[in-house]
């Protein structure tokens, strides 16, 4: 109740009186010509515990580290070593206990070896001393994601290992690592291996990984075989899984080519027909959207609410509202009510069209029709705050959510942690990933990913922070986040432009080590840099690394043993 007086109070303080034809939608801009300022009650000086924790850690190497303008990041590859030296220097003192080593993290250390090949990480593998279980396989597979060699190598020799044997589930995560890192050959390989493990779900994440990165057809010859090759049936299901799998990369056109290629074989659902009207609108296909919705009623099924929400988010994208109301009005019509995506949809989409009092006169509109607030509804919402100078705000709608029984979630919190980023509440966003954690130990949906820590990194890489962007590195790793090229981009580029160029050095090597090869325009400006600051061996490194890019590309897949 206090959350839904809290919003009501700040829609009635930004919305006008006066109600205007549209529908739902107000006129005024509440936040603009505002003097408010995005000032909030002022921040404890006390960081995290584990951000004082790392920086208590005595450093590793001879030389101790003064300032953060001095500390030289150490590559990713030693992290997880370095710091467990850093914990045994303090217990050596006899004023901190001792913890042990996790399985995880001993089997890390055998992983994070550099230049290390594939048959050298097994017999170095041979040596670790941890049980291996299926947790174990998952968790390792979760924090080298990005790192197809490192995991591949691990699951060979969790193999081999006497009491264990690979379940569906762990062999269906290892197919889709190899298919993220498109090391196709050798994912098709597990595939085969895998022989009567393979399911549904299998031959999912082969397509969506294929249609990832643009192999459509290759998509839809994998779903055309895996009846005859695998034993995987080819229904209602599956095709929906294909084309939920093309759709959703951009590829319309080989869904529709596919549902009409087996209209005749595989009856189709609701569903089926929702995936395609959505393809066609996300493609701004309009009509061809329409005769699919007409189709879907010869077929027997009445457009729902995700019908129509396809249309809407397509008009939205092209900031055509008027087109909005006229399929909100549309679905009234039809005995069909909006839901909250719906909403969130519209709001966000108004929000980000700067039409920011008309995207809080939403939520009204959502409460005349009893559709309840979600945490995505909340992560838009505190979003737009944000953006438009209302900090404070969006601080009162997110410490609110729980009390109206909504948890908040990852995508909540990230949201969150951007803003008090981008209003320089540094802090602030630390203290906000601490709380992840302590909702995530109490049962929470708060495990951080990728997404949660890009913020904090370009902070870190703006202001110098280099300590703290270790740190920082140090947490992703200890929450299983493994860091993929876009965060190796943004910490190179980052660094670039904060005349860091040794750092970006580190982590450019460290990224094409992992078979991640950043982008040219990356690659470029690091070249640049290194040549502004006359270094020139470090820059002719680097174009060695960048001109061996075609041979890892091109590296030869692993047996399968």
């Amino acid at each position: 109740m206090l959350a839904k007086l809290r919003i009501s109070k700040l829609l009635s303080s930004s919305l006008p009186r006066r109600i205007y034809e549209r529908r739902f939608l107000a006129t005024h801009n509440a936040f603009s010509n505002t003097d408010e300022s995005p000032v909030v009650a002022a921040e404890s000086p006390e960081l995290p515990s584990w951000i004082k924790d790392f920086l208590s850690n005595k450093p590793s190497s001879s030389n101790p580290i003064s300032d953060d303008e001095d500390f030289v990041i150490p590559s990713l590859a030693s992290w997880v070593e370095t710091q467990k030296l850093g914990r045994e220097e303090a217990s050596s003192t006899g004023n901190v206990a001792k913890k042990p080593i996790e399985d995880i993290d001993k089997v890390s250390d055998f992983l994070n070896k550099k230049e290390a090949s594939h048959e050298e990480i097994l017999n170095a593998l041979s040596k670790c001393d941890v049980v291996v279980s299926e947790t174990l396989v998952l968790q390792v597979l979760r924090r080298f994601s990005n790192g197809w060699n490192q995991a591949y190598a691990f699951f060979t020799w969790a193999k081999s290992q006497t009491g264990y044997t690979h379940s569906p589930h762990a062999y269906n995560s290892m197919v889709d690592v190899l298919g993220k890192c498109r090391n196709f050959d050798l994912m098709w390989a597990l595939v085969d291996e895998m022989s009567e493990l393979v399911t549904l779900d299998t031959m999912s994440k082969v397509m969506r990984r294929l249609a990832k990165s643009g192999k459509y057809s290759e998509a839809v010859d994998a779903f055309l075989e895996m009846e005859r090759k695998y034993g995987v049936g080819i229904d209602t299901n599956a095709i929906n899984s294909l084309m939920d799998a093309l759709v959703k990369e951009n590829s319309i056109e080989h869904a529709h080519e596919a549902f009409l290629k087996l209209f005749d074989t595989v009856k189709p659902d609701s569903r089926t027909f929702n995936i395609l009207i959505h393809g066609f609108c996300k493609a701004r296909r309009f009509d061809d959207a329409r005769t699919m919705m007409d189709l879907m009623k010869v077929a027997g099924f009445g457009p729902d609410v995700v019908t129509y929400t396809s249309f809407v988010e397509g008009y939205c994208k092209e900031g055509d509202f008027r087109r909005v109301d006229e399929v909100l009005e549309e679905m009234r019509e039809s005995g069909v009510k909006p839901n909250v995506v719906t909403y969130t949809i519209v709001m966000h989409s108004l929000g980000k069209a700067r039409q920011v009092a008309e995207a809080l006169g939403v939520y009204e509109k959502m409460k005349e029709d009893g559709c309840v607030p979600d945490a995505k509804f909340y992560s838009s919402l505190t979003h737009i705050l944000s953006k438009t100078g209302r900090f404070k705000d969006a601080v009162e709608i997110f410490e609110d959510m729980t009390k109206q029984g909504v948890s908040r979630d990852v995508l909540v919190y990230n949201t969150m942690i951007s803003a008090a980023v981008h209003h320089s509440r540094d802090e602030m966003a630390l203290r906000l990933l601490k709380r992840m954690e302590e909702e995530e130990e109490e049962g929470g949906s708060c495990s951080p990913n990728v997404e949660t820590y890009a913020p904090l990194l370009k902070m870190c890489c703006q202001k110098k922070k280099m300590k703290l962007l270790g740190a920082l590195l140090h947490h992703m790793v200890r929450n299983d986040v493994s860091i993929d090229v876009a965060t190796y981009i943004l910490l190179i580029r980052g660094l670039c432009m904060s005349g860091k160029v040794e750092v970006a050095c580190l982590f450019f090597e460290e990224a094409m080590r992992k078979g991640m090869v950043p982008r040219d325009s990356t690659c470029k400006m690091l070249v640049e840099e290194l040549e502004k600051k006359g270094m020139g061996e470090a820059k002719l490194k680097i174009q060695s690394l960048v001109q061996s890019k075609v041979m890892t590309k091109s590296q030869s897949p692993l047996p399968v043993a």
